[in-house]
């Protein structure tokens, strides 16, 4: 690597983790993400940089690019609708070291609720929405992108922000508050104290399982509804309980269970007014695998 390559790698590098962000609203999968960023370092590669004025914006929209392809690629196989089931691939950090307030920007960001509504957005409005809304790129840098006029662009944000709007449910941002409300949800488990998860959970919480495809069984991919069918889901599987910690999935407090360092579920949840009114279980073997688990520090 010459001198002028690594000065560019140095460039780049200052970008990663905005990219990386950018990619992972766009895409929800941390592998994908990851393949976005890196094509983008290939382009730049091919690219006379001196024609380059802000090396961060066109970053942005060649990542953008590269996930819009993602995205329309992801449509054009899909052959039925997403399935109910599915939940994003979870960011997974410890719980101690935390910023409270960068925390609650996070969560108002990137958490699973809200990027299982992004799925349902077409390609297009998708990469407006979290371009323009969550990372203030100007509608003329996006129109080119979209292959629509500045005006055509702004009216593809208005529509999947009313989308994001009215699908998203309300949340507690206070990350105390939840993990009080997580601690109990784990007592009464381990207890096997029906009641006690009843009185936890919203009378008309949601609870989404991902487990693949090949999942069969008890533990297979299924939403249920209302809060005694999903006190009966979480007696079910007790004797989990004892293995799950504590860790921040996307932002907010979840659960992951790994019993010898191997991922068996994540659990994000939705905390408002001190119940879960959201559960999303992360339970695919083959994406589990994948995931990069913080260090245990229970």
């Amino acid at each position: 690597m010459n001198v002028d390559t690594e000065l560019l790698a140095d460039r780049f590098q200052e970008h990663r983790d905005h990219l990386r962000a950018v990619a992972y609203r766009m895409v929800g999968s941390v592998t994908e993400a990851e393949d976005a960023v890196q094509e983008a370092w290939l382009r730049l590669g091919r690219t006379d940089t001196d024609e380059i004025r802000n090396l961060g914006g066109w970053l942005t929209t060649v990542v953008g690019r590269v996930c819009l392809d993602m995205l329309r690629s992801r449509a054009a196989r899909r052959e039925q609708p997403m399935d109910e089931t599915f939940v994003p691939d979870p960011v997974i950090r410890p719980l101690s070291g935390i910023d409270p307030e960068q925390e609650v920007l996070e969560a108002d960001s990137v958490g699973l609720a809200l990027l299982i509504v992004l799925e349902t957005l077409e390609p297009a409005e998708r990469l407006t929405f979290v371009l323009h809304d969550m990372f203030a790129v100007p509608f003329d840098d996006i129109a080119p992108i979209v292959e629509r006029s500045s005006a055509a662009t702004r009216q593809l944000a208005s529509r999947a922000r009313r989308r994001v709007q009215g699908a998203t449910p309300s949340a507690d941002p206070d990350l105390g508050r939840q993990r009080q409300v997580l601690d109990a949800f784990l007592a009464a488990s381990r207890g096997g104290d029906f009641e006690a998860l009843v009185a936890l959970l919203h009378p008309d919480v949601v609870l989404r399982v991902d487990a693949g495809a090949l999942v069969r069984g008890a533990a297979a991919s299924k939403v249920v509804r209302g809060a005694k069918s999903v006190a009966e889901q979480a007696l079910t599987f007790r004797q989990f309980a004892d293995l799950a910690r504590l860790a921040l999935v996307n932002g907010t407090v979840g659960m992951v269970t790994a019993p010898g360092g191997r991922p068996v579920s994540v659990m994000a949840v939705t905390v408002a007014d001190g119940r879960i009114t959201e559960m999303y279980i992360l339970a695919d073997p083959g994406r589990l695998d994948r995931l990069d688990l913080p260090a245990d520090e229970n």
